[in-house]
């Protein structure tokens, strides 16, 4: 998969762990993911947990012929964060046939939670 010229590379997120049953992403707390006030931007946490999400999915359907769309996404922000980075870890609640359920955590470098989420992928065929 290419991440180059995304919301991935904008936002400086790096993938630390790719698996069909854990995708993990690091991206930093800075002038790029912060809102006017100086806290990490709900949607910028938002943004790191559907792409966690929509990358556990396409790790879990056959690329030639299937591609994932995001279906719903929610997100209770539970501390604030002004430094550092936080990391989002997804993990599937439920793999179907033609839709599957990520949460994801996302926690910073003291273990903290940040941010809860749940992600619901959409499975469909391509159209050749």
């Amino acid at each position: 998969m290419d991440f180059s010229n995304t919301l991935m590379e904008a936002l400086e997120m790096k993938i630390l762990v790719l698996e069909k049953d854990l995708v993990k992403i690091k991206m930093p707390v800075n002038e790029k993911t912060k809102q006017p006030m100086g806290f990490l931007h709900g949607g910028a946490s938002v943004a790191l947990a559907e792409t966690a999400a929509s990358i556990g999915g396409m790790l879990n359907v056959e690329p030639h012929s299937q591609q994932i769309v995001g279906i719903e996404i929610n997100c209770n922000h539970i501390k604030s964060k002004k430094d550092g980075f936080i990391i989002g870890k997804a993990t599937p609640i439920h793999k179907g046939k033609t839709t599957m359920v990520w949460e994801i955590k996302l926690t910073d470098e003291d273990d903290d939670l940040i941010a809860i989420s749940r992600c619901t992928i959409g499975i469909i065929n391509k159209s050749h």
